[in-house]
């Protein structure tokens, strides 16, 4: 079942989670959508998880270590 997650274009937000600019916002928030319909159930440490790495602030390879450690619940 998909849920609405708040997004705030004009104050680059999502879920509460601040963003640098419109475009990682959009991608960010497309990413989280298309995983949704999977079954994912984004929380504020997710997103914020998601947006680093698309920043480039993590690799791929600290992306899976968080997400076998499960440290984005």
């Amino acid at each position: 079942m998909y849920r609405e997650i708040p997004i705030d274009r004009e104050n680059l937000t999502l879920m509460g989670v601040k963003f640098p600019d419109i475009a990682a916002l959009e991608s960010t928030a497309n990413a989280i959508g298309s995983n949704m319909f999977e079954g994912f159930e984004p929380n504020q440490k997710s997103i914020e998880i998601i947006r680093d790495y698309i920043l480039g602030k993590i690799t791929l390879s600290d992306l899976i270590a968080i997400a076998k450690a499960k440290d984005y619940v």
